[in-house]
C-alpha cells in the first residue's frame, strides 16, 4: 500500500509540476505580448528648441551664444545615452544668425545624433534679403539628412503606426517681424492632413506657439485662433510641440496638449522628452524637462536673465503627466 501511495503521489507531483510549467509559459507569453503591445503603442520624442547655434557671436543680455556649441553637444550626448527615441525634433531657431555657413556648422553637430531627426524653421533661421531663404533652408537640411528630403518647408510623416507628425512653417519672410502666421494654403493642407488621419494621434511641430506660454504681442502667431479652431476639428488627441518664447509651459485644452520648450542658450538651458502611449480609449503623455549638464553655464545664464522663473515655469510646467481622451470614430 505504501509503494502504491508513493507512486500515486509521485505521479500527482509530476502532473502538478507539468501544469505549473505550462501555466508559467502561458503567463509569460501573455505578459510578453502586453509589453510588446505597449512598446508598439509608445512614441518617445526629444524636442530641442531654440538652439541659437553661433560659431562667432558674443553673449547677449540673456543668450549665452559663446557656449551654444557646447550646450548643443551636451544635449546631443544626453539624448544619445538616455535610451531609445523614435525621433528628435528641432522646433526652430537652429542658428542665431541666418547664414549658410552657420547652418552648415550646426548640421555637423546634429549629425552626431544616433536617432532620426527632423527640423522646422524659426525666425532666426530665415533671411529676408539674404541667401538663406526657406527654399535654401529645407534644401540644405535635405542634402544633409535623408529624412528631410522634401520640396516644401512644411511637411508630415508617420513615425509609427497610429501616429502622424505634422510640421508647420510659421515664419513670416516678407517683412521683418518676430510674429508668425500660417498662410491659407498651409492651413488648408493642415485640415486635409487632420481629415485623412482622423483616427491617429497627431503631433504638431511649430516654432511660433499656437497657444502662448505667456502674452507677447510682438511674438505671437497672428492667426492663432484660426489655427487652433482647425486643430480642434480633430476629435482624437493632438500634442503640439512649440518654441520661440524660450519658456517651459504645459497647457491642456480638452484633448489638445501644448508643450512649450525653453531655449538651449538661455536659462534654463534645457530640452524636452515627451513619452506618448496610446491605448484604446485614451492617450497618456508624460513630459519631462532635461537641463544641461553644464551647470556653470546654466548658472551664468540664470544670473543674466531677468524673469528667469517665468522661463523656468512652475514645477508642473517642467515634469507632468496628462491623459487625453480618444474617440471611437
Amino acid at each position: 500500500m505504501a509503494k502504491e501511495s508513493y507512486k500515486k503521489n509521485n505521479k500527482e507531483s509530476f502532473f502538478t509540476k507539468f501544469v505549473n510549467f505550462v501555466l508559467t509559459i502561458i503567463l509569460a507569453f501573455i505578459i510578453g505580448s502586453q509589453v510588446c503591445t505597449a512598446a508598439n503603442n509608445n512614441l518617445r520624442i526629444a524636442q530641442v528648441s531654440d538652439a541659437h547655434f553661433s560659431s562667432y557671436e558674443k553673449d547677449t543680455s540673456y543668450k549665452i551664444l559663446s557656449e551654444s556649441g557646447n550646450i548643443l553637444d551636451d544635449v546631443i550626448s544626453q539624448i544619445n545615452t538616455s535610451g531609445a527615441y523614435d525621433f528628435v525634433m528641432f522646433t526652430g531657431d537652429l542658428i542665431n544668425t541666418p547664414k549658410v555657413s552657420e547652418l552648415e556648422k550646426f548640421l555637423k553637430h546634429a549629425d552626431n545624433l544616433i536617432y532620426p531627426w527632423y527640423a522646422i524653421d524659426g525666425n532666426h533661421d530665415i533671411s529676408i534679403d539674404g541667401p538663406l531663404t526657406k527654399k535654401m533652408f529645407i534644401s540644405m537640411l535635405g542634402e544633409n539628412n535623408p529624412k528631410m528630403k522634401q520640396d516644401k518647408i512644411y511637411y508630415s510623416f508617420t513615425p509609427k503606426k497610429g501616429y502622424r507628425v505634422i510640421c508647420l512653417d510659421s515664419i513670416i519672410d516678407y517683412k521683418v517681424t518676430t510674429n508668425g502666421e500660417i498662410d491659407s494654403e498651409q492651413l488648408k493642407w493642415l485640415q486635409q492632413e487632420l481629415n485623412k488621419y482622423v483616427n491617429e494621434t497627431i503631433i504638431i511641430c511649430i516654432h511660433v506657439p499656437i497657444y502662448e506660454p505667456y502674452s507677447s504681442a510682438s511674438h505671437k502667431l497672428n492667426n492663432e485662433y484660426e489655427v487652433r479652431r482647425t486643430i480642434k476639428s480633430h476629435k482624437n488627441p493632438v500634442i503640439v510641440l512649440q518654441g520661440h518664447y524660450h519658456a517651459a509651459k504645459l497647457i491642456q485644452d480638452d484633448n489638445i496638449l501644448f508643450v512649450s520648450s525653453p531655449s538651449l542658450v538661455s536659462f534654463p538651458n534645457a530640452f524636452r522628452v515627451i513619452n506618448i502611449n496610446t491605448t484604446k480609449d485614451k492617450v497618456k503623455v508624460d513630459v519631462f524637462l532635461k537641463e544641461t549638464n553644464l551647470k556653470d553655464v546654466q548658472n551664468h545664464a540664470r544670473i543674466r536673465t531677468m524673469g528667469s522663473q517665468l522661463l523656468y515655469g512652475d514645477e508642473s510646467d517642467r515634469d507632468n503627466s496628462f491623459e487625453l481622451r480618444r474617440e471611437k470614430l
